[in-house]
């Protein structure tokens, strides 16, 4: 056996986990962990016999990791070791060590909540912080200190306890031993030679990775020996890539090009995995699943594009997008490092050294901006709210709001937030809840064949999206759904590049139809090969994305959730009013998703089977096009409406709640508003706010839009017996309504401490500006010769602010302090203003001068 860096840590570790029941171990890409660790721990007298589960991220990685600990036994997956992952499993009677995906695990705990039997979880990768990760451990946690720590089950009594072992390349240990009640933290150096970094030119808004990407590829074949790993971010580079490099290397037999991505069949899987055959090289081109979890044999050059494809929830759409982003420092190092296994490698990074120095450090983990409906339906089947367990991340609030509120919508939770009979169902489905509401609602239809085949085609990759079809006279397969079915039902022939997705949605479907359990049919449609049956299971699946074409042959829909999508040219789904929308996106910027899949939709399914996505309401509105107010009774499914039916009789208190809702919507500048009633509003707010400044309370009441908006139904509602169209509100008396607001005596107290007017030392009254604060008083700076004091309002309690002006009335001085105005600034603006004005009077002493409103005092 080859010594590995992990090896000289395991005597640690063994210890480590003898003494503690948790443990976490950090090692570097290549230091053997994965495959080392779970063979070194199978013996320990703790483990006393029983199972050890090592969850992997990704179905292709725990198969690969399966592989390698059998082989390093001499054995064959299955025996000693086996795995379980989505849509296969080898497992024996003496397996010890299973390795499985992070889903697995979550639906094996929900069946025995104690894991009866497993003496140690190993979490390997756990830095790359998967949704199913994070939930798998926060129910670990829990589930043994309620069946097992509970129990007694530990090394006093003699029983085994679970022991938990969080290893990966990159981890915050010092976080995660603190979630673990201070575990111990074990590191590996690893074993990595050195790695010469070059680097490329900045990436510039817009740029297509791919030319870059083929360019440097051809550049370090000619450079450096050995294979080649290449990061790209998804299937669509990966195909785009493969195809411009096979045309540029002109067939070269000492170069094979090798894909890598978890939608491959096994055989090419493994063709990129092992080592290249004598006498020539590999050029994997690969997503981040290389990134850690696999072992490539001999690959010494590494091309990064830093690129990676995250899904990403959009809380406004409701929907998951994968977006395409720069990965974090932590990734790019650990994709370096791949070039270093080996011997000496280089690593080609496609951006510059300023870039990479604005990277995050570590990407965020999936619970914070991943679509948490699956989630919730698990909590709920627990038994328990996200703060009854221990998290890394906790799940953020709204987002789990908005999951509870889906799981309701799709019956599966009651109004308390408690789980159904029919949400038991669905959590018990190895599916998204949205899909495992559609399997048992079209169970119940009789229809169970086809909402399997219908489910197992959206729990994957579009079967048409990246190999196409042999449709007869079809160049492109468009959005409908329907030809997903017929190559699934072997009606058309699927192309090459797309036989393995079918052959994978053929046996997912199979396993679906395992999964329901026989139960007595409902109510059966009568005709279950009539194609309207599939847009009716769509509609359960996505009540929020059922659509209504804008306009007849258009390709512009409106959907349920407010919403617009697009359907791309031409495409024949455009004949149908009526859509249901199974996966649509959109680029950064862009308002309208594209629709990729949908079905057609008969509305009249909504006055059966799809009865309870439609609410009656009565609906009192204004028409904003013709100003008047709208009664109506609508069918609504969402925001679309089905059908609209005038009310005759209206009631009086919705009429008056319309008309109310109508000014909270458009704001009290619907009223008829003068100058003069906005400064009466302002006086009142400024008495009011001294008063609760000085005493904390106040007799003036509060007249502020936001209060008056608050309070309509008191004062304003009383008088819109007449307002039937929007000109209407023009007719109100509104200086009577808001002075009816001031209880006497306030009205004449108004006057008297915050008057419209003061009279100045010319004896002119001039009116002030309450809309600012203090309030303004902009006069002549003649008009005040004599005046000592800077004038005071509210019972000498507020300074006004005084605007001097020029005889042209424009602003010389800005001032609160009357007095240091003239002992100090006066002086300059007297020249100024002399020169400007020379027939005006300009005293030398201000204080004694005689005021005046014209150029000169009268004689």
């Amino acid at each position: 056996m080859n010594s590995l860096p992990i090896d000289a840590l395991l005597p640690d570790l063994r210890e480590a986990l003898a003494r503690r029941h948790e443990a976490v171990l950090e090692a570097p890409p290549g230091a053997g962990k994965t495959t080392r660790v779970p063979l070194a721990l199978l013996h320990e007298p703790w483990l006393a016999g029983q199972r050890i589960l090592m969850l992997e991220p990704r179905r292709l990685a725990a198969r690969a990791a399966a592989e390698r600990l059998a082989s390093e036994l001499g054995e064959r997956v299955g025996e000693t070791v086996g795995y379980r992952i989505r849509l296969d499993s080898k497992v024996g009677p003496r397996t010890r060590i299973e390795v499985v995906t992070e889903g697995i695990l979550t639906r094996r705990l929900q069946d025995d909540p104690a894991l009866e039997g497993v003496g140690l979880v190993i979490f390997d990768e756990f830095h790359e912080r998967s949704l199913d990760a994070d939930l798998a451990l926060a129910l670990c946690l829990n589930g043994r200190a309620l069946f097992r720590e509970a129990a007694g089950r530990d090394a006093d009594s003699g029983e085994p306890a679970l022991k938990l072992l969080l290893m990966s390349a990159t981890l915050e240990g010092e976080r995660l031993a603190a979630l673990l009640g201070e575990a111990p933290v074990l590191r590996s150096e690893g074993r990595m030679y050195p790695v010469d970094i070059r680097w490329g030119q900045p990436w510039q808004a817009g740029e297509w990775p791919e030319p870059r990407v083929v360019q440097t590829v051809l550049q370090a074949l000619d450079d450096e020996p050995g294979s080649l790993l290449v990061f790209l971010p998804g299937q669509a580079e990966i195909r785009r890539v493969s195809q411009q490099l096979a045309e540029a290397l002109g067939g070269r037999a000492d170069v094979r090009l090798c894909p890598l991505h978890g939608e491959l069949e096994l055989g090419a899987q493994r063709a990129a995995i092992e080592p290249a055959p004598a006498g020539t090289r590999k050029v994997v081109l690969a997503t981040n699943i290389a990134e850690t979890s696999l072992t490539i044999d001999g690959v010494r050059v590494v091309v990064d594009a830093g690129l990676a494809r995250v899904p990403r929830f959009d809380p406004g759409s409701g929907m998951t997008r994968l977006d395409t982003q720069r990965i974090s420092r932590a990734s790019a190092t650990q994709r370096a490092g791949r070039a270093g296994r080996l011997q000496p490698g280089a690593c080609y990074r496609l951006w510059s050294q300023a870039q990479h120095e604005q990277l995050a450090s570590y990407a965020a983990a999936e619970i914070l901006q991943a679509d948490l409906a699956g989630l919730a339906l698990q909590l709920a089947r627990w038994g328990v709210s996200p703060d009854e367990l221990i998290w890394l991340d906790p799940p953020p609030p709204a987002a789990y709001a908005q999951a509870q509120d889906l799981l309701k919508r799709l019956g599966a939770l009651d109004d308390h937030g408690v789980l159904t009979a029919h949400g038991q169902a669905m959590a018990e489905l190895p599916s998204h809840p949205r899909l495992a509401h559609l399997l048992l609602r079209g169970q119940d239809l009789g229809l169970g064949a086809l909402a399997c085949d219908l489910a197992a085609l959206l729990s994957e990759r579009d079967i048409l999206r990246g190999g196409g079809a042999s449709l007869p006279g079809v160049n492109l397969p468009g959005a409908d759904l329907h030809s997903r079915l017929a190559l699934l039902n072997g009606e058309h022939k699927a192309a090459r590049g797309a036989q393995g997705a079918v052959q994978r949605a053929r046996q997912l479907a199979r396993q679906f139809q395992g999964y329901l359990r026989p139960r007595p049919v409902g109510a059966a449609v009568a005709d279950p090969e009539h194609p309207r049956w599939l847009g009716a299971l769509l509609a359960f699946a996505y009540p929020d994305r059922v659509a209504c074409q804008r306009r007849a042959g258009g390709a512009e829909y409106r959907l349920a959730n407010g919403r617009a999508a697009l359907l791309a040219e031409a495409d024949g789904l455009m004949k149908h009013e009526w859509l249901v929308l199974a996966d649509l996106g959109s680029r950064q910027g862009q308002r309208e998703e594209r629709i990729y899949l949908a079905a057609e939709l008969e509305p009249v399914l909504f006055d059966s089977i799809l009865a309870e996505q439609v609410s009656d309401l009565q609906v009192l509105d204004w028409d904003e096009r013709e100003g008047v107010l709208r009664a109506e009774r609508q069918r609504k499914v969402g925001e679309l409406v089905l059908s609209r039916e005038p009310l005759a009789d209206l009631d009086e208190a919705q009429r008056s709640r319309a008309l109310l809702g109508l000014v909270r919507r458009k704001g009290l500048a619907l009223l008829p508003w003068t100058p003069e009633l906005r400064q009466w509003q302002a006086r009142v707010q400024l008495l009011r706010d001294l008063d609760l400044a000085a005493q904390g309370k106040s007799a003036w009441p509060d007249l502020s839009d936001g209060a008056l908006l608050a309070s309509l139904e008191d004062w304003l509602q009383p008088y819109l017996g007449k307002v039937t169209r929007l000109s209407h509100f023009a007719n109100l008396d509104l200086p009577s309504l808001l002075l009816n607001l001031l209880p006497w005596p306030l009205p004449q107290r108004l006057d008297e401490l915050a008057p419209r007017t003061l009279q100045v030392p010319s004896g002119s009254r001039i009116a002030l500006d309450y809309s600012e604060r203090p309030p303004v008083l902009a006069v002549r700076l003649q008009e005040l010769f004599g005046l000592a004091e800077t004038p005071r309002l509210a019972g000498g309690r507020q300074l006004v602010k005084l605007h001097l002006l020029s005889p042209a009335r424009r602003p010389v001085q800005v001032t609160q302090d009357l007095a240091s105005f003239w002992a100090s600034t006066y002086a300059e603006v007297k020249k100024d203003l002399k020169g400007r004005y020379p027939k005006h009077y300009w005293p030398d002493d201000p204080l004694i001068a005689e005021p005046t409103a014209r150029a000169k005092p009268r004689k």
